[in-house]
């Protein structure tokens, strides 16, 4: 009984630690909610731009009859598809612009290599 007790009484720093850890991390996490708010802003009237093109395709199809097959894929092979066209095509992944991109696999194996210290 007397080795059970003293065993015990070797955790309570170890608790007060995880306690006084716990509490600065709810403390720290109150205090600096929005580490995102420093990021670069967005210029909102070049996305309305868009939409306001997207817009008017859409509107320019719902009023006339649908279009046929030759005309489907035509407008379709002028971008990403017939509605969209070519917007944001830069901003896309595609074969063509992906050909430097690493693999998840790849960027696994080079974090596991810094952890055990190898490569």
């Amino acid at each position: 009984m007397k080795n059970i007790s003293f065993d015990l009484s070797m955790l309570r720093p170890v608790r007060f630690i995880i306690v006084a850890f716990t509490c600065a991390l709810l403390i720290f996490s109150h205090a600096l909610p929005a580490a995102a708010i420093s990021t670069a802003k967005s210029n909102p009237e070049k996305a309305t731009t868009q939409l306001l093109d997207t817009q008017k395709e859409t509107d320019k199809l719902s009023a006339e009859p649908p279009p046929g097959l030759e005309e489907t894929i035509k407008k379709s092979n002028e971008g990403l598809n017939e509605v969209q066209g070519a917007a944001d095509i830069d901003k896309m992944n595609r074969p063509e612009n992906s050909q430097n991109a690493k693999t998840v696999e790849d960027q696994v194996e080079n974090i596991l290599g810094k952890i055990t210290g190898q490569k």
